[in-house]
């Protein structure tokens, strides 16, 4: 039976490329399983009749600058804790094909063009080949574990998909949806024949069922809901086209399942994510394929205007149990939604409302606002949001600009009181540059606030990661209790899109039939007490071994943190610790030991980057020195 189960950076899969950048590799299959589960892979000449196409491998292939091996697909910006054992599996059902009995088969598949498609799946079948699974691994003990996947059931409806233009053009998504909402909201029972859609937020609608017309275009009148609380609010007008392009194969996707096609239908997956994912996103705060919001968990803080907020990931995957829908936790950093001016106390550690500004700290709040957005606070009812391009080089009593074609100078501070009634209090602070450069606009950081909801995708801190890890990392059965309440809170059967598209989602975890493998034997040194190991509960100890390839240890140092510890109690540590390196096997010196005490509210960096320094002087270092002490 061929393999169903399909999800990105967690499967292995032999893919067999026609176009090899060396023709004398051999082509590898799938390895046999043998009763006593060591049976080696074996390997095949290149002369297989899959293979009858290939073309010479290229000259010039890996030659450029730069341009190494294919790179693998790098996830998003934040942490799912899916390499940890739990008992809610971050993994697919089928992940571990080696470590479970269920039915999975480890499929090459091939395309005439020497190019694999997205996902494991080609867009033909004619151009597979599948080899046959051998049998089934017996080693180790059965059990039944969970896993994070919720079965699902296939819908019965037929899916059409309609492509969308909207004039003039929109770049956001969020935009995008809000006029796609509007539509809907408007024309749902006169145009769209009571269908509920639902939109990719770019250029595609999906339906269940056609709908009335082939081609309709609709006129969209858009308020802007942001920039306004009670008062006259912005509106925008768009031309939305709708044109109808194809009715997704869900009995290619049922055969698929049943294992009786070997091509995965993409488009029909999609749609099905694309229709989970929709109410999701009305409620969330979506990133990649997850959602976060600071509803699901208090929010943790990370330092320097930072807080982690939770989430989950969700994705529709075709398993050998049917249709699953993959769910798993997550978190990520967001910026704080706090006022600007408490922002940059955090960031820079320090109250800012009394002193100036260095040049140093200029540029470090550059740097963090940079692309932000921020809400003003000085308009009452009007909540204008701009995005921060820099930041003033003078303080705000210094800024003036003109205010008219005359070019009449009026400082921002004068312009503010006599405009708004709004009195700047830290005159000695920057202000905000939002705009284009050409034509900047000032705001004063005690005008504005930083809007909720934006992932910080520039790089952490050491301690910042630290702690979102500390957020990530949960127990096994406290993160399966996070899952199912997400499942619960989601509450899919109920969800309008799911029903609209007859689709229902388990609200009880899958389970899988899996092996606990034996402890392999550990082998050390002829020498020692013990010779060999078993590893109980995976766990073991080195008492009474020795290593078989003990390193040596020429020169290193220690250094002392704490005021409360002598010289001689660090010394004596140090010579019980190289004495323990000498009897696992391992060969560490002793002579002249540089032993300093540092102070700890110095940074550990500095002080091991020092002490290197002069334990592990450059060459010509002492000839150097001599030389100038003559």
């Amino acid at each position: 039976m061929p393999i169903r189960q399909m999800k990105e950076g967690s499967e292995q899969h032999i893919v067999i490329k026609p176009h090899l950048p060396n023709s004398m590799n051999p082509v590898q299959k799938n390895p046999k399983t043998t009763q006593n589960g060591k049976g080696p892979p074996t390997q095949e000449p290149q002369n297989n009749k899959i293979h009858n196409q290939i073309s010479p491998p290229s000259r010039n292939r890996g030659r450029r600058r730069g341009r190494g091996g294919r790179k693998s697909d790098q996830g998003e910006n934040f942490m799912r804790p899916s390499s940890r054992p739990c008992t809610a599996a971050s993994k697919p059902v089928i992940a571990a094909a080696a470590a479970t009995s269920v039915d999975a088969t480890n499929v090459s598949v091939v395309e005439k063009n020497g190019s694999s498609s997205e996902g494991g799946f080609p867009s033909s079948s004619k151009s597979l080949c599948f080899a046959q699974r051998p049998g089934f691994g017996q080693l180790g003990t059965k059990c039944i574990v969970k896993a994070n996947h919720f079965l699902a059931e296939l819908p019965d409806k037929d899916l059409n998909q309609y492509d969308v233009t909207v004039t003039p053009e929109v770049s956001s998504r969020t935009v995008n949806r809000a006029i796609m909402a509007e539509l809907v909201k408007m024309y749902k029972e006169s145009h769209l024949g009571m269908r509920l859609p639902a939109y990719d937020g770019r250029k595609s609608l999906y339906t269940a069922g056609e709908l009335p017309f082939k081609w309709k275009e609709f006129t969209i009148k858009l308020i802007d809901e942001d920039d306004v609380i009670n008062g006259p609010k912005r509106e925008r007008e768009y031309k939305v086209v709708i044109k109808f392009v194809a009715r997704a194969n869900l009995h290619h996707l049922g055969q698929f399942l049943a294992g009786k096609r070997a091509d995965g239908p993409k488009e029909a997956l999609q749609i099905l994510d694309i229709v989970l994912r929709e109410l999701s996103i009305k409620r969330y705060c979506p990133v990649g394929r997850s959602f976060f919001s600071p509803d699901i968990r208090k929010p943790q803080p990370l330092g320097d205007g930072l807080e982690a907020w939770c989430g989950f990931y969700q994705s529709i995957r075709p398993t050998q149990m049917g249709l699953s829908l993959n769910i798993d936790m997550a978190s990520a950093a967001f910026i704080e939604a706090l006022p600007v001016i408490e922002f940059v106390a955090q960031l820079l550690g320090k109250d800012v409302s009394s002193r100036p500004l260095s040049d140093s700290d200029r540029v470090k709040i550059k740097k963090a606002l940079r692309g932000v957005k921020v809400e003003v606070t000085h308009r009452g009812n009007v909540r204008r949001k701009y995005r921060v391009s820099g930041l003033t080089s003078q303080p705000t009593r210094e800024l003036v600009f003109p205010v008219d074609d005359n070019l009449t100078m009026k400082s921002v501070v004068e312009y503010f009181q006599e405009m708004y009634g709004f009195t700047i209090k830290n005159t000695h602070l920057p202000c905000l540059q939002v705009g284009n450069q050409k034509k900047a606009n000032y705001l004063p950081m005690e005008a504005c606030k930083i809007v909720e909801g934006q992932r910080y995708t520039k790089r952490l801190s050491e301690k910042q990661i630290t702690s979102l890890l500390k957020v990530t990392c949960q127990r096994p059965r406290d993160r399966e209790n996070s899952i199912l309440q997400t499942v619960q809170h989601n509450d899919y059967n109920e969800d309008p899109y799911a029903k609209e598209f007859g689709i229902k989602i388990s609200e009880k975890q899958a389970s899988v039939e899996a092996r606990v493998l034996p402890a392999p034997w550990l082998k050390y040194h002829e020498t020692g007490k013990e010779k060999d190991c078993l590893p109980q509960v995976g766990q073991w100890n080195m008492m009474n071994k020795k290593m078989i390839n003990g390193m040596t240890v020429s020169r290193w140092a220690c250094i002392n943190f704490s005021r409360s510890v002598q010289e001689s109690i660090a010394r004596g540590f140090c010579n019980e610790l190289a004495q323990m390196c000498q009897v696992s096997g391992m060969v560490v010196v002793l002579q002249a030991l540089p032993l300093c005490s540092m102070s700890i509210s110095l940074s550990v960096h500095v002080c091991l980057k020092t002490q290197r320094r002069l334990t592990f002087p450059p060459v010509g270092y002492a000839d150097r020195s001599s030389i100038r002490s003559q």
